[in-house]
């Protein structure tokens, strides 16, 4: 008689030592940087945010978490019906051939699970392995919408308490014209 073992494979879960949403939220207040946060439903897609936001104002965005044949990391952040061609975005921000990331890369790197995808994960981001891109038009929207590091909340930031915190978490940021 012959027994099998069977194991789950592992969840995908941030580690003890990345910032909760809390903290961050405490890291912002640190930073002098006002915001507002609204909780709501899980989102994991722009269509189901769109349905669910209501009147909240601002610029609402999408986060693309990549990586390139040269295994570089970026996060490119834009606006939400913005249409992104991998094949030119590549040229457009000097990187190779670009993919989505795995999920494992994103929760090792960001600490942050699929569908809570934002620059406010860059937090966790302490070896700066994640090249930055924010997208010229959407700097121009006050506020900014992400999630604070789940899809259960937004938190709204004005464009330039958003270049600071990025600067406090050690990033330069490229601010490209993406369409």
């Amino acid at each position: 008689m012959t027994s099998t073992i069977e194991t789950a494979a592992p969840a995908l879960a941030p580690a003890p030592h990345h910032a909760t949403p809390e903290r961050l939220l405490a890291r912002l207040a640190e930073l002098g940087i006002a915001t507002r946060t609204v909780e709501h439903p899980p989102l994991f897609t722009v269509e189901e945010s769109r349905r669910l936001r209501g009147d909240l104002p601002g610029g609402h965005c999408k986060n693309l978490f990549l990586k390139d044949r040269k295994d570089r990391l970026w996060l490119v952040v834009t606006l939400e019906d913005r249409a992104i061609d991998m094949k030119t975005l590549s040229d457009r921000i000097g990187s190779a051939r670009l993919s989505f990331g795995r999920p494992e890369l994103l929760v090792e790197t960001l600490g942050i699970t699929p569908g809570a995808v934002t620059p406010f994960a860059l937090i966790n981001d302490v070896e700066r392995r994640v090249s930055v891109v924010l997208d010229r038009e959407m700097m121009t929207f006050d506020p900014l919408n992400y999630h604070p590091l789940t899809n259960r909340a937004t938190t709204a930031i004005a464009p330039g308490d958003l270049l600071r915190f990025i600067a406090a978490c050690g990033h330069t940021p490229a601010i490209a014209d993406l369409a």
